[in-house]
């Protein structure tokens, strides 16, 4: 009854969103929209995201499988009661029934979302094939000092991907928004010894695509054995990071290393029946998939498997362009049981009940930060992650015919890095490093930048006696490291007139702070696009767009690189018998920058505020896209000034790519929650848009401002704080009881 009623409410309030959430996970959005998202459905058919999902139904257990059923159930049966959200009329679409495999294929999607590997391998491997290993290596550096990229034998140094468009790959990283690892969250916890109420507190703040409705769906779960309150996706069961009367936990961004390509051997280019592997050929595993497109005739799709995955060259640029045939393995296309875990934690007691659900998280790859009532605190990574044959770094396609970069297994879940009470009183995620190399197993070569979870640190070690208030303004936070390292050079440029004199000026009385009202963020932000550009915009040529993306690359490097004033990365290679150096680019940058703010938003430095470039427009999917500006008017919000950068703990990233908005925001906080586990209903939290996805409801934006202040409201848990709280009472009662309980001749 209770699953039964999560899946009636959510659909009540969310079932558009639900029905793209499914159809992106199947590849069917061509059917809804025509012919413009056939990339991407042919991306997820070929993927196999369903075909995942449909292998981790057969085998799961019987009380998650009973959840989602009953939880379908309940969708089904607000689908029949025929009160549709205004998208299925506009949109001439009407929704066929849920299915439980509905809700795993979006669970594959999140951990998909998650995943960045994938796409900068091959971006990695198309740097070395244009720039060699060196400087490929000196612009996409690890984390720290590390290994350097070993380009194996037989890939031809990745030539053929010199001059491959990867039409494919560029639509489909804009569709799901992947930004890499600064696409990630925060979440830290504080030990009772270090809080003033003595117990510990935990926060959590995640960060994805910003839209209309929100990405998380708030709600408690009160029944039987379950007594849990926080934050689940629509369309999935169960909380997925919340409270219940004994623990609570939050969650970020692993970003371990859980995808390679394998470049294979094929017996025919155009019309492949086989595949070598290990000296043999093999039968290429055909799966049919039937794309059906709105007004026109379906396109018919053969899936191709090899031993390591799917060949996703047909789908990365809709023909046989790449010529090197490339089979991805991902953790997450091996079975899994996500949805076990999500019961077992929902139900966990203490540290030992709550490790031993995590047992069975299999994807996404998470951080999470765990919290109890007797004063304890933890760390458990988790998910699938591979072991890889020696040699194999992970970092770009390698031969698949050799099977000598296979995978050799996965980390056993009690080698995965963990922790409990340690000595510092705190734990801090923020998708940083993890281990250090001592650590056994290897986990990552990329992971993101190290400034968000520095400064969660210093605050945190500097605080004896952490409040919940504390708590609130970490999670405000716009300051940024990287602008507190790069500054000085700025600062130390002559003016060359009076309009450079007073942008310096008006620097020099900068707070490093991103708000939206802050004139200084605005300089520092358009000077460092140029800066990017000035360095090293000659070597990457057309590669820059996508460098520019990377945020969590790009920073650490500039960094790093301003500290060598005569790195040969300052010499700009388009002026021949010049050698610039990094003052040279510094001075040069910072006259773009200002003649840039000059044009766009007027010649008085003080109106140069970060709100007015960094704007953030929450979208509905896909009438807020449109193009229309009516339309998108009507279904999105905004825009809205924002604030924070992708340094900041309110962390917000921009397409510094856009040329014609390359500040705007396209992601960033998506839900924010605090709890003192001395005060559970005294938790708090906030979504960057309201609960409700339907267009002039009271609660579709309303948690907008709250979101946009780094404010909250209280998430009630207790039955009598929910109940004092309560403004409406929704009742559902079987058909059989309403047949019972009507008197004689009455209706049912």
């Amino acid at each position: 009854d209770l699953f039964f009623a999560q899946g009636y409410v959510q659909a009540q309030d969310r079932l558009w969103q639900m029905e793209m959430n499914r159809r992106v996970g199947n590849g069917e959005l061509s059917a809804i929209l025509g012919e413009a998202p056939i990339g991407i459905d042919v991306f997820m058919r070929n993927l196999g995201l369903r075909r995942a999902a449909e292998r981790d139904w057969a085998r799961l257990g019987p009380e998650p499988r009973a959840v989602l059923e009953a939880y379908a159930a309940g969708v089904n049966a607000y689908l029949a009661s025929g009160r549709l959200p205004i998208e299925f009329s506009l949109l001439r679409v009407a929704p066929r029934p849920w299915r439980p495999t509905d809700t795993l294929v979006w669970g594959k999607v999140m951990s998909w979302n998650l995943g960045e590997n994938w796409s900068f391998e091959l971006i990695r491997a198309r740097l070395i094939a244009k720039l060699g290993e060196r400087l490929t290596q000196e612009l996409l550096p690890p984390y720290r000092a590390g290994a350097p990229v070993i380009v194996p034998p037989g890939v031809e140094r990745y030539a053929w991907l010199r001059h491959a468009p990867l039409d494919g790959l560029q639509e489909i990283t804009s569709f799901f928004g992947d930004r890499g690892p600064d696409w990630g969250s925060n979440n830290w916890v504080v030990h009772g010894s270090r809080t003033a109420s003595g117990k510990p507190m935990l926060a959590n703040d995640t960060h994805l695509t910003l839209s209309v409705p929100s990405i998380w769906y708030e709600n408690g779960l009160h029944a039987g054995r379950f007594d849990v309150v926080g934050f689940s996706l629509p369309g999935v069961p169960m909380v997925l990071l919340g409270h219940n009367a004994r623990i609570a936990w939050g969650v970020s961004d692993l970003i371990p290393d859980v995808q390679d390509f394998y470049v294979e051997k094929l017996d025919d280019p155009k019309n492949p029946r086989r595949y070598l592997y290990r000296g043999q050929w093999r039968d290429l595993e055909t799966v049919p998939e039937r794309i059906e497109i709105r007004g026109r005739e379906p396109h018919e799709l053969r899936v191709m498997l090899t031993a390591h995955g799917p060949l996703l060259n047909p789908a990365l640029e809709h023909h046989h362009r790449v010529a090197e045939p490339l089979a991805l393995r991902w953790a997450a296309l091996d079975p899994g049981d996500l949805l076990q875990a999500a019961f077992d934690v929902d139900l966990a007691k203490d540290w030992p009940t709550f490790r031993a659900g995590l047992r069975s998280w299999s994807a996404p790859n998470l951080n999470f930060v765990y919290a109890d009532v007797d004063g304890n605190i933890g760390y458990q990574a988790t998910g699938l992650i591979p072991i890889r044959a020696p040699g194999h770094q992970g970092l770009v396609p390698v031969p698949g015919w050799t099977g000598e970069y296979d995978w050799r297994g996965f980390i056993p879940f009690d080698q995965l890095p963990t922790a409990f009470n340690p000595p510092a009183g705190f734990i801090v995620t923020a998708n940083n490093k993890v281990v250090d190399d001592r650590y056994p197993y290897h986990l990552a070569y990329e992971w993101g930048d190290p400034y968000r979870a520095t400064l969660l640190t210093r605050l945190l070690a500097g605080n004896h006696r952490v409040t919940l208030a504390d708590m609130e303004r970490m999670q405000a936070e716009t300051s940024s490291l990287p602008a507190q390292a790069l500054l000085p050079y700025l600062q130390a440029v002559q003016p060359a007139d009076e309009a450079q004199r007073r942008a310096l000026d008006l620097l020099r009385r900068w707070n490093l702070r991103n708000d939206p009202g802050e004139p200084g963020a605005g300089l520092f932000q358009v000077w460092y696009r140029f800066l990017l550009r000035e360095t090293v915009g000659d070597e990457l040529g057309d590669e820059m767009a996508e460098y520019l993306r990377s945020d969590w690359v790009h920073g650490p490097m500039m960094v790093a690189l301003m500290e060598r004033a005569d790195d040969p990365l300052f010499d700009d290679q388009r002026t021949k018998g010049v050698v610039e150096r990094r003052d040279d680019i510094v001075r040069r940058s910072f006259r773009s920058a200002v003649a840039w703010l000059n044009e766009n938003l007027g010649r008085d430095p003080a109106g140069w505020r970060w709100g007015r470039l960094h704007t953030v427009t929450l979208a509905h999917r896909p009438i807020g896209e449109s193009g229309i500006p009516l339309i998108s008017a009507l279904f999105n919000v905004g825009p809205l000034p924002a604030g924070g950068d992708r340094y900041s703990v309110n962390s917000a990233w921009f397409s510094l790519d856009d040329p014609m908005h390359p500040y705007a925001m396209d992601g960033g906080v998506a839900h924010r929650f605090l709890v003192d586990m001395g005060d559970l209903d005294g938790a708090l939290g906030a979504l960057n848009s309201g609960q409700s996805e339907h267009l002039f409801h009271p609660h579709r934006d309303d948690l907008v401002p709250l979101w946009q202040r780094v404010a909250y409201h209280h998430i009630r848990w207790s039955r009598g704080a929910v109940r004092a709280s309560a403004v409406a009472t929704l009742t559902l009662r079987p058909a059989a009881a309403d047949a019972a309980d009507a008197p004689e001749g009455g209706r049912k």
